[in-house]
């Protein structure tokens, strides 16, 4: 699991859960992820993403963002449906940053007028409609590790949990119940 000096665990996940995931817990602990606007650069730039002179707004609006992303991802893998006021910003999100297809040198290349961290967040937020929206929403998951709380996508039939890590972490604590529960 690398990590960015922002310390929230990148595990390869899709795009909007890895935004998702910059609030994660250490030790039982909530943690964030993106505390500053050098977090927030540091995470972008790591993801491949335009982070061109991020403001405190911008910081704010990916906050905003990775909440709305976290809530829809609950609903769904609550078995629920998510708000609509969530589906609301993450449709307003996407709505924010036009894009458009042009050809460059024989290659297909995107385009826009936004500013270059406002078009990131547009593009993680398209990817969530995706994931959302497609197949890939029957596999989202939340972690089952003890006091983890990152989502994955369940991409291998035995996948149960984010990381090796947590893993081990529920294997070892389920151990220690059952002996404890035989000691007693």
């Amino acid at each position: 699991m690398a990590e960015y000096l922002g310390g929230a665990p990148l595990l390869g996940e899709p795009l909007p859960i890895e935004l998702a995931n910059t609030t994660y817990a250490v030790r039982g602990r909530p943690q964030d992820g993106l505390e500053t606007c050098e977090h927030l650069e540091t995470w972008l730039l790591e993801k491949h993403l335009d982070a061109d002179g991020i403001t405190t707004g911008d910081l704010t609006a990916a906050r905003e963002l990775r909440t709305t992303i976290r809530a829809i991802s609950t609903a769904i893998v609550n078995g629920g449906k998510p708000s609509s006021d969530a589906v609301g910003a993450l449709n307003g999100f996407v709505a924010a940053t036009p894009r458009w297809r042009e050809l460059h040198e024989l290659r297909a290349v995107s385009r826009t007028n936004a500013r270059p961290t406002v078009a990131s967040l547009a593009e993680i937020a398209a990817a969530a409609v995706e994931l959302f929206g497609g197949p890939m929403r029957d596999q989202l998951r939340a972690c089952g590790g003890p006091g983890c709380v990152l989502f994955f996508v369940k991409d291998r039939p035995r996948r149960e949990w984010c990381s090796d890590g947590c893993g081990n972490r529920a294997r070892a604590a389920r151990h220690y119940a059952k002996i404890r529960d035989v000691t007693d």
